[in-house]
């Protein structure tokens, strides 16, 4: 099921998408349209496959059948470098450089845009960029720019990788788990920056696909809301429609293969969205 499907424009179209290990199939098939300009939280348990997906998506890892499209264009026709300009992950364990400093990880988000001698410079020599700054300044990090990440906290780390795809900005923005080592101040902060509610002191944020383990953040902040279970999309709706049986039936009901329900008036939560 998609939704906007009348949009012409879309930042990402995923046919027939699948993935198998061995012999068991962890993805798949996936049907999904992305409208530019949406922004789009997929909640599940762990193991439902959303990093998996997340990585078909940025060409990280190979589909086993289906295919991706990024701006209209196959993936694999994206160069490299141009790639970079169009999409960018990032990873649930950050996959920062421990032996270099939060502001030398975060400037290597530019690297898509920089020349190959300019990116070189910024690693050796005492070049800053300000746009990496103000980003670290927002999130609240711009006093451990100068500080190895190796010696940073989770949490702070967790912010030296949003603050390094904020700087590569992306067309499309894929952040796997981007608060879960935040505190419920600093995650709700994240997840408005991410969905345009705050504004960014440089540029701003256009498309958005996010894992997420908060069906509450997921339905305040995100325009879309995407249930994955056992590599299957089990709803796709607007986040004004998601119902605690919705939230209810991905994160329990997967355990006894229970159906998924039938939405029966009925009193339900609000997630916060009043």
């Amino acid at each position: 099921m998609t939704l906007n499907s009348t949009h012409p424009a879309f930042a990402c179209r995923v046919s027939g998408l699948t993935k198998v290990y061995g012999q068991r199939q962890v993805l798949g098939p996936i049907d999904l349209e992305v409208t530019e300009g949406e922004k789009i939280a997929i909640i599940g348990p762990s193991g439902s496959g959303k990093s998996t997906f997340l990585k078909l998506v940025v060409g990280e890892i190979e589909a086993t059948s289906g295919s991706v499209e990024i701006a209209s264009k196959p993936l694999m026709s994206i160069s490299v470098k141009r790639r970079s300009r169009e999409v960018g992950l990032m990873h649930q364990y950050f996959d920062l450089i421990p032996q270099l400093t939060a502001r030398k990880n975060i400037e290597a988000g530019n690297s898509g845009r920089w020349s190959t001698f300019r990116t070189l410079a910024s690693l050796l020599l005492p070049i800053h960029d300000k746009r990496s700054e103000d980003f670290a300044c927002s999130l609240e990090i711009s006093d451990q720019l100068d500080v190895r990440t190796s010696l940073l906290s989770g949490g702070q780390q967790q912010r030296v990788a949003f603050a390094r795809l904020l700087t590569q900005s992306p067309n499309l923005y894929l952040a796997d788990e981007p608060v879960a080592s935040l505190d419920p101040s600093l995650a709700d902060k994240v997840a408005m920056m991410l969905c345009g509610i705050s504004e960014l002191p440089s540029g701003s944020i256009n498309t958005v696909l996010a894992n997420l383990h908060s069906p509450e953040l997921a339905v305040r902040h995100f325009d879309r809301v995407i249930g994955l279970v056992e590599g299957q999309i089990k709803f796709d709706k607007a986040s004004s429609e998601v119902t605690d049986q919705d939230t209810e039936y991905v994160y329990e009901g997967v355990a006894d293969n229970s159906p998924m329900p039938e939405h029966q008036t009925m009193p339900t939560s609000t997630w916060g969205r009043d």
